[in-house]
């Protein structure tokens, strides 16, 4: 059966349910409903999602969404798509880049905005105590002491793991369950949903803005570009976690398998590259086709 929304667990499909500025009242819904009854953001503005260290020969950090409220609090909002080596370690590190941009030149108290840390995962941690750990859908971190007790509340962690959202339509009860309903399913819609259908203005805008049909045609090549990437990647992860045997064996071989997707990612915009200049696209275009830089695209 053919879709008629966007996968939003596709770099272009994320992006166009949240990261752009037309869909901007949509990522304020969705963060409010996510952190009720702490927060309530009036308006963000988006920065630079490339994030660079004290000097050019630091490391980086590149963000699928980053963006900054009213009171100058920092949302980083990133989609992962498979479990990787150190995946704790990448989300603390980001951390860091909007802690220190805060730092003011002269004189300066130490005093901090919030920043939260936000992951959409399409996979689960495997890696909690209970049982009740491992069937949570949402996960919040904080720094605490030995007691249990918030040592530090400006820097919060937060995990959606996906897989673990089963609830149906006449099951869901809060605002967020209904973001995380469209986000699990949204690719499998035919028509919008009862529960959203001329109910609420922010679910229906964020249905036109998925909306395949909306697309033009460079907005579709470059979406069937991203879902290729998705589908490609999926299934290479999907293979080692058949042909491993436990746990154990798979996290051994998921940096291996990091590794074969980047090279496959490669190869994969080496031919669109070549398609595209065959069919006499400009750099320009080709640039807003593959999401490549005009640097990366001349090594091709």
């Amino acid at each position: 059966m053919k879709a008629k929304y966007l996968n939003p667990f596709t770099d272009f499909g994320f992006k166009k349910l949240f990261g752009e500025e037309v869909s901007k009242p949509l990522l304020i819904d969705f963060l409010n409903a996510l952190l009720y009854p702490k927060e309530h953001i009036l308006d963000l503005t988006f920065k630079n999602i490339e994030q660079l260290g004290f000097s050019d020969s630091n490391r980086k950090a590149v963000y699928d969404i980053y963006c900054e409220n009213d009171k100058g609090e920092k949302f980083i909002v990133e989609l992962q798509k498979a479990k990787q080596n150190y995946f704790k370690d990448r989300t603390i590190f980001y951390s860091t880049f909007p802690i220190q941009e805060q730092a003011e030149k002269g004189e300066w108290n130490f005093q901090l905005k919030a920043v939260y840390c936000i992951g959409i995962l399409d996979f689960v941690f495997n890696d909690y105590a209970t049982e009740q750990e491992k069937q949570e859908v949402l996960h919040t971190i904080q720094l605490k002491n030995q007691h249990g007790k918030v040592f530090y509340d400006k820097l919060t962690y937060l995990y959606l793991e996906m897989p673990n959202f089963n609830l149906q339509e006449t099951q869901l009860l809060t605002r967020l369950d209904k973001w995380l309903y469209i986000i699990r399913h949204l690719e499998d819609f035919q028509t919008i949903p009862l529960i959203f259908k001329d109910v609420d203005k922010v679910f229906t805008h964020a249905f036109e803005t998925v909306a395949l049909a909306q697309l033009n045609d460079q907005e579709r090549a470059r979406y069937e570009h991203s879902l290729k990437v998705f589908r490609d990647n999926k299934n290479t992860f999907d293979y080692a976690v058949e042909t491993a045997f436990g746990e154990g064996k798979i996290e051994g071989k998921i940096e291996g398998e990091q590794i074969g997707i980047e090279k496959g990612k490669n190869q994969q915009n080496i031919e669109t590259v070549k398609q595209a200049r065959l069919m006499g696209l400009s750099i320009q275009d080709i640039v807003k086709l593959t999401g490549l830089t005009k640097e990366e695209i001349k090594k091709f």
